[in-house]
């Protein structure tokens, strides 16, 4: 005689109640990367719009204090993730997007509002579309992951390289290759999110994992934003 579970439903139902679970904490993650990315956006077009806050900034040496800090608060998150509570995790993160928001400013100030909104259209399905496979393919994406980690370590030398160098012909490589990295690491990123779940996680940890997942999906999207600039960006 059959005894186990499913024969009696409580392993549908406990499937159930994993995929709800499962569902509500990619929700909270998204939710996190969307409020993110407004603030970001508010703060990065208040100040990209108003010269008494933009001429102080990039016009002093302080530009690269604010271009800095975005990357001084990623360090710091990774570094810190474990031990900080959920609360101190989610004002980092609002922290973090209010800095960048900051950085990005000068965006405004080099393009036009129109293709601003029309690349981050693109940016937007292009992300949206490669988190969704991420989500549901079947197939295993982690060893991707050591390649894409090379790939985004290149872009990040050849950038830095680029800014003593003013190469346009290496900018354009950069900014094909960076698309193709941050589209991949879009996928593999959202798999990890889903894979790190676990339902006997407490509620302290299920919401660091969500702020730290809303994090890595956040920067991907960012830079394919930044990225495509270079393409469909229209300068002032």
């Amino acid at each position: 005689m059959n005894t186990s579970p499913s024969r009696f439903g409580y392993g549908a139902q406990t499937a159930a109640q994993f995929d709800e679970g499962l569902r509500k904490h990619m929700l909270r993650v998204y939710n996190y990367m969307g409020a993110g990315l407004v603030i970001t956006g508010i703060i990065a077009f208040i100040v990209g719009s108003t010269p008494a806050l933009y001429v102080p900034i990039f016009s002093s040496p302080l530009k690269w204090v604010v271009m800095l800090a975005p990357l001084a608060f990623v360090f710091f998150f990774s570094f810190k993730i474990q031990t900080m509570s959920a609360s101190t995790a989610q004002m980092t993160f609002w922290a973090f997007c209010a800095v960048m928001g900051l950085s990005l400013a000068s965006v405004f100030l080099v393009f036009t509002g129109t293709s601003i909104a029309r690349t981050f259209f693109i940016a937007a399905t292009m992300f949206g579309a490669t988190s969704l496979y991420g989500y549901v393919t079947k197939r295993d994406l982690s060893k991707f992951g050591s390649f894409l980690m090379m790939g985004l370590i290149g872009v990040v030398i050849a950038s830095i390289v680029n800014i003593f160098l003013g190469s346009s012909a290496l900018q354009f490589a950069i900014s094909v290759i960076g698309i193709l990295v941050f589209v991949g690491l879009t996928a593999w990123d959202t798999q990890n999110i889903k894979e790190q779940y676990a339902e006997n996680f407490d509620e302290e940890s299920q919401q660091k994992i969500a702020v730290f997942g809303a994090l890595s999906l956040y920067l991907n999207f960012v830079n394919i934003f930044q990225l495509l600039l270079n393409f469909t960006g229209e300068r002032e």
